[in-house]
């Protein structure tokens, strides 16, 4: 969840109730992991009349969730070709395994 908010903060400032839309979440755990981000540096509030606006601290950020999700999809790649591997000789046992 925390990696859809940044991204939906991608393109520019949100009042919390955006962000809660476009991601169709509820604003309690929107704004639980929006103080979360906002903890760690990731993210700034601002508050615009009743509204509080987040923005993206560090574009840098969007470098780190790059890295983290090629590393992500790298090690899926990995895992399914070991799947395909286990299943591909687990057909070529059963296809030479005697009928009767």
């Amino acid at each position: 969840m925390r990696l859809r908010i940044l991204q939906a903060l991608e393109d520019g400032e949100k009042p919390v109730s955006d962000i809660v839309e476009m991601l169709e979440a509820s604003q309690p755990n929107i704004s639980k992991h929006l103080k979360a981000l906002c903890q760690e540096g990731l993210v700034n509030r601002r508050r615009e009349g009743l509204n509080i606006c987040y923005s993206i601290a560090d574009p840098m950020v969007f470098k780190l969730c790059d890295l983290i999700c090629r590393h992500a999809a790298e090690r899926t790649r990995s895992q399914l070709a070991e799947l395909d591997a286990i299943f591909t000789s687990r057909q070529r046992r059963h296809s030479r395994a005697p009928r009767g």
